[in-house]
Parts: C-alpha cells; sequence; structure tokens
C-alpha cells in the first residue's frame, strides 16, 4: 500500500466521469463488488488514490490520456505541439489524439498541393 498513485482533483473529476459510465461496479454511488449486504459507497469515487484495482484495470484503460497521466507510462513522451503525455502502442507516436488528426490533415493538404503543383509544370 506504500505505493499507492494519487491523483490531482482535475483527475479525480475525469475518473468519477468513467465510473458512471464504464465501470460495472458501479451502483448509484454504491460499489456492488464491495456490497456484503448493506450498501458500500464507492471508494474510488472519492479517494484520491488510486484504491480500487477493478478500476485501475479495467476502466481507467479506457481513458489513454487519463491513463498516461495518472499511470505515468512512459513520461518522457509528450505531444510536439501541445505537450500532454501520449499514452501509444508503438514508438513511432508523436501527438497526442486531438493533435495526431489535425497534424495529418496538415500534412495531407501539403501533400496534394505540391503533387497538383508538379503536375502542372
Amino acid at each position: 500500500m506504500a505505493d499507492l498513485t494519487h491523483i490531482s482533483e482535475k483527475q479525480l473529476r475525469r475518473c468519477k466521469q468513467l465510473i458512471r459510465a464504464l465501470c460495472c461496479n458501479f451502483d448509484h454511488g454504491n460499489c456492488i463488488a464491495l456490497d456484503d449486504g448493506e450498501p458500500c459507497p464507492c471508494v474510488q469515487g472519492f479517494s484520491y488514490s488510486l484504491l480500487c484495482r477493478w478500476f485501475r484495470q479495467a476502466v481507467l484503460p479506457a481513458d489513454r490520456e487519463l491513463y498516461a497521466e495518472v499511470m505515468r507510462e512512459r513520461t518522457e513522451k509528450r505531444c510536439c505541439i501541445c505537450g500532454k503525455p501520449v499514452f501509444s502502442t508503438s514508438n513511432r507516436a508523436k501527438y497526442c489524439p486531438g493533435c495526431a488528426q489535425r497534424e495529418r490533415r496538415k500534412q495531407d493538404a501539403r501533400r496534394k498541393r505540391e503533387s497538383y503543383w508538379n503536375l502542372r509544370k
């Protein structure tokens, strides 16, 4: 228990949204897995530490950006444009998902523009 991961207020709010939307053990503020006859509140919903193993393994990976921030995996990998942590499955990723889409459109437009003018010559 000494190596608990601590999260900020902003990260806690995002975690609560994930819990409400995706956690199968969440039932109107209570945790079904901890229920032993009487309702027990979901500990992950109000704790600034990652206490729930189910949340860490099954729910948190659904939000890749939050997962990268909280679990601090590959902290040296940051988006080249905005600086957000990037969670990727390959070593070629340079951008977060939002910036990747914008950068891809810019590169496509540049390539098509160059191709057009090279054909006109």
